[in-house]
């Protein structure tokens, strides 16, 4: 969902995206390239993703990863899901007075 979600603003190549997740997360979030990089595949094989190869800004060669209309779907399928996830923990986590 993450990967997804940091494509929604356009095209990055892997690295972009590790950094793009770091950032956004405060440095909380780091994505190891033995994990982004199987992930990066898999959502290209599933049709989420389609990957050209471009130009980074260092000048090298870079496979550049965006979202296909597939792609964007199942960003809101997940993104919703993790609205009722992130509800539902709150129940659990603050339940009402006399609910119990």
């Amino acid at each position: 969902m993450l990967i997804l979600r940091t494509l929604q603003w356009g095209p990055r190549h892997g690295h972009g995206i590790g950094q793009a997740i770091r950032a956004q997360s405060d440095d909380l979030l780091r994505v190891e390239t033995g994990s982004l990089y199987p992930a990066l595949h898999r959502l290209v094989r599933r049709g989420w993703l389609k990957a050209e190869w471009g130009i980074s800004e260092a000048n090298q060669r870079a496979k550049y990863y965006r979202l296909t209309a597939a792609g964007k779907a199942q960003l809101a399928r997940e993104s919703d899901w993790w609205s009722q996830l992130v509800h539902t923990i709150g129940l659990i986590m603050n339940p009402e007075p006399n609910k119990e």
